[in-house]
């Protein structure tokens, strides 16, 4: 036993020992990633450095960090290794863009296969497949929220009570609903297709979610490319969770905040560094560049779970 004690010191201890030890790390046990656009903020903020879980939902094929290259052949037809459960409402999950596979994607699991959604203007309406009865929705959620649409009980918005994070503030000359509007009637390649609901008098988009699938939707509501554009999640795209933010660093210049550059604005994050001036001013880009490349303390060492509860912390 010591002498396989000391043989695998040595081993850990050396160049290769090293690499291999943190590949295997990365392939089943954690990743680090970063969020690079703003379509979950205020629940994670571009800039916010995080571990995820690979295991959360099973321990996914392994894929070559960077060039993302699967290096064993996908023996399951599910993208898994070792078939794990599936992503719950609500989770955050983090998962390859069935449009663009090699792209990790964050967002917020909203329903998952045999759910139905209506997507009005700031409105999601959900219709959860296993909740049929009267009863059993008023347990969960308030009254308020529940509607009736196209003889099916639905529910209104049902996660924003719960998540402070979620949120409708478009950062453009528009939102994602019109997005949606604009590319359905150009070249119809979105993934909600319009239907006809009476109870509202108007056509709003409709999907019904696939088995085995995950309606991805990011926190920032108006401001966010998901499953309403490209589609549902096949669980053969799920890698895992997001764990806990290890640093959180605003790197962002003043041109990509006011003007878009690199990513989403954030006129949102401009008015609150400058409550007294207008933010297209030089004195609101001198305020600015002053706080430029601070750390995010309150987020440093926060466990995803208990964070996304609370008021945002910026």
């Amino acid at each position: 036993m010591k002498n396989f004690l000391n043989t695998l010191y040595k081993f850990s201890s050396s160049w290769t020992g090293t690499i291999i030890i943190v590949l295997m790390l990365i392939f089943f046990v954690a990743q680090s990633f970063v969020i690079p656009s703003g379509s979950m903020k205020r629940t994670q903020l571009i800039g916010d450095f995080l571990f995820a879980k690979k295991f959360s939902y099973g321990i996914p094929t392994p894929h070559l960090p960077w060039l993302e290259i699967p290096l064993l052949p996908d023996f399951n037809d599910n993208g898994h290794l070792i078939e794990g459960p599936r992503p719950q409402r609500e989770d955050i999950v983090i998962f390859r863009n069935p449009k663009t596979p090699k792209i990790h994607y964050v967002k917020r699991c909203v329903a998952v296969g045999g759910d139905e959604l209506i997507y009005d203007n700031k409105k999601l309406y959900i219709h959860f497949h296993d909740m049929q009865d009267e009863a059993s929705i008023k347990a969960a959620y308030p009254d308020a929220n529940i509607v009736t649409l196209r003889d099916k009980l639905w529910v209104e918005n049902p996660y924003m009570n719960k998540y402070p994070g979620i949120q409708y503030k478009p950062e453009y000359n528009g939102n994602s609903f019109e997005l949606m509007v604009q590319s359905y009637n150009i070249n119809r390649d979105v993934d909600m297709k319009p239907v006809e609901v009476e109870e509202l008098g108007k056509k709003l988009f409709y999907k019904k979610v696939e088995p085995d699938h995950y309606y991805m939707i990011g926190d920032n509501r108006d401001n966010s490319n998901d499953s309403r554009f490209w589609g549902s999640v096949p669980y053969s795209n799920v890698v895992g969770k997001p764990w806990l933010i290890y640093m959180s660093l605003e790197f962002r210049s003043y041109d990509w905040v006011y003007n878009g550059i690199g990513g989403s604005k954030d006129h949102d994050k401009l008015s609150r560094i400058c409550p007294d001036v207008a933010i297209s001013s030089e004195a609101c880009e001198a305020l600015w560049n002053k706080q430029r490349y601070t750390i995010r303390w309150g987020r440093v060492g926060r466990r995803i779970d208990s964070i996304q509860l609370e008021e945002p912390i910026e």
